[in-house]
């Protein structure tokens, strides 16, 4: 990888191209996994099944000690298929202990009430937490009971939504406080969110209630949001959070977007593909993790200052020294969405004791290779790293990494009474369980681990025999608009966010569908758009900066514009 430290290049290499088992000590491990295919790679001696499927948009989980599978699902424009009727949360059994879960229940507020679901959820004390729009919920559910035995309790209102990151997951410790992330409402807190050249707010308003954690109790009712409850800042979105065995808590960053793209001068393309790093901290009261003034610099390993506040492309650090570096990191934009702290003894022992991340993968790495959309291992050891993560399970994504084209995206882990690891997926709706068959096949060090290769990668963009040409354009008009799409010409980043079949994701809208949300359609009119830019989406979470934030030429606009006018009104099928 390019501008990246060596972690990110050996710890990949490890996990997908070196050290590989014997085939004969693989195949053995894999005759002992029941028979249905999971779609997911794995090391040999470790077997997965699905445990649910088709259960809407699954966000993060919690699991009882009987066994009885919690979790919460979201439903959102940003979402192409609307959920299954019913309410946001899920209770899945199994009853027959074969991995597979027989009962799933809905529960809790749905769409016809208002509700939109949620990521948050845990258990404590008898009773489940679930976050539902702006609100933290407590439901008693009596021993051995599946379901809530009556209404919820508001423990916490107020919650902030508007903005980049609008989702609040949560955990409790045992003595009920109730740590809960306020994702920024912003890339960089810049005064023209995502926009070229935009300097920082200063100074940064936005801190007051985002871009932390914050500290509730979860014994008490009735507590409302408020800057007061302000834990530890300078985190943009601590979507993963988990305690080890001291009770130390951990927690997960995604790194800032479009270095490139906002500060052409500073980055270059590849630059701005690899960097900030994506981070696993420590919790500490009171403490300062950088954001929005600094970003953390894989390669040079520390802190830097970051351009909206007089960074000068990755050498300055002014007050960065102060804040609170991370514990380890990984590559830029992979988007960490949940951890894990391995407690259970059921894995072998280098499985233990370290942080699972499950990475929804990127969508701001073009115009190279997306990545992420994997479950890593990254090893520690009284609260330190302990070596370089690895990649644990792979292949989510299936034929194309990328954003509007993954089939699945892993979103939440849980760890079950047996010591099974579960992953969610907020794509498909799927849960696989995760667990150890090797027996004496255990690897002694993560060095001897290595997951076989998975499916290869493709992108599905139409022939360009089959698009229509628009009038007054060429044919070789529109081969270069392609080639800049997919960013193959002129660093040209629309497929990161529209997806190579220009059908779409969650940051970038439908290109196909011939109706056009900015302009009358032309030509003329999806150039002009292209050169402003969309500083405010209308049915997707992203903005564009001029340009795509690429240094396109008059000629390179015209091209893109005749594609995307192609793409539109090409035959659907």
């Amino acid at each position: 990888m390019i501008g990246c430290s060596s972690q990110f290049g050996v710890a990949r290499a490890l996990a997908l191209a070196a050290i590989l088992l014997a085939a004969s000590s693989a195949g053995a491990a894999a005759e002992h996994c029941p028979g249905d295919d999971p779609g997911i790679v794995l090391p040999p001696g470790f077997c997965a099944s699905v445990f649910a499927d088709n259960l809407g948009h699954v966000r993060h989980m919690a699991i009882a000690a009987n066994g009885d599978l919690y979790a919460n699902t979201w439903s959102s424009f940003l979402y192409r298929t609307a959920p299954p009727p019913g309410g946001f949360l899920l209770a899945l059994r199994d009853t027959h202990a074969t991995g597979h879960a027989d009962q799933v229940r809905r529960f809790g507020d749905g769409i016809a009430e208002g509700a939109t679901g949620g990521t948050g959820i845990a258990l404590y004390r008898g009773a489940l937490y679930a976050e539902q729009n702006d609100r933290i919920l407590r439901y008693r559910v009596a021993s051995g009971a599946l379901l809530p035995s009556g209404p919820p309790a508001v423990v916490v209102s107020g919650l902030p939504l508007v903005g980049d990151h609008n989702m609040h997951p949560f955990v409790i410790d045992a003595r009920g406080d109730l740590f809960v992330d306020s994702g920024s409402a912003t890339n960089a807190c810049q005064k023209a969110n995502r926009m070229p050249r935009s300097p920082g707010e200063t100074p940064c308003t936005e801190l007051a209630t985002r871009g932390g954690i914050w500290r509730f109790d979860a014994n008490r009712t009735g507590q409302k949001f408020s800057a007061a409850q302000r834990y530890a800042t300078g985190i943009r979105n601590g979507e993963g959070m988990s305690f080890d065995s001291a009770d130390r808590l951990f927690v997960t960053q995604h790194g800032r977007d479009q270095l490139r793209e906002n500060w052409p001068d500073l980055y270059s393309v590849a630059i701005g593909r690899e960097l900030p790093a994506e981070e696993l901290m420590l919790l500490e009261p009171k403490a300062d993790y950088g954001w929005p003034t600094c970003y953390f610099d894989g390669a040079q390993q520390h802190l830097v200052l970051a351009p909206e506040y007089g960074g000068d492309g990755g050498h300055a650090v002014g007050d960065c020294a102060g804040k609170h570096p991370p514990l380890a990191w990984f590559p830029a934009h992979w988007a960490p969405n949940d951890l894990l702290i391995y407690r259970g003894r059921q894995f072998p022992a280098a499985y233990r004791d370290g942080a699972f991340i499950a990475f929804h993968g990127s969508w701001n790495r073009a115009p190279g290779p997306q990545g992420g959309y994997a479950v890593v291992y990254q090893p520690l050891h009284d609260g330190k790293s302990a070596g370089h993560y690895v990649v644990f399970a792979d292949g989510f994504a299936g034929s194309e990494i990328a954003p509007g084209r993954a089939e699945f995206r892993p979103t939440g882990l849980a760890m079950g009474p047996d010591g099974a690891l579960f992953v969610s997926d907020d794509q498909r709706g799927r849960i696989w369980r995760i667990t150890w068959h090797g027996g004496a096949d255990a690897p002694a060090t993560l060095a001897s681990v290595q997951l076989p290769p998975a499916a290869g990668a493709h992108d599905a963009r139409p022939p360009l025999d089959s698009l229509p040409v628009p009038p007054g354009a060429t044919r070789e008009q529109l081969r270069l608009g392609e080639r800049i799409f997919h960013g193959e010409a002129s660093d040209g980043t629309c497929g990161g966010c529209h997806s190579s079949d220009g059908k779409g994701s969650m940051v970038g809208a439908d290109l196909t569908t011939g109706k056009w949300l900015w302009s009358d359609g032309t030509v003329a009119a999806i150039a002009n758009t292209i050169m402003q830019g969309v500083p405010k989406a209308k049915q997707t979470l992203g903005t564009m900066p001029p340009l795509g934030g690429a240094a396109l030429s008059a000629t390179d606009v015209q091209a893109l514009a005749a594609y995307v006018w192609a793409l539109g009104h090409a035959p659907r099928h």
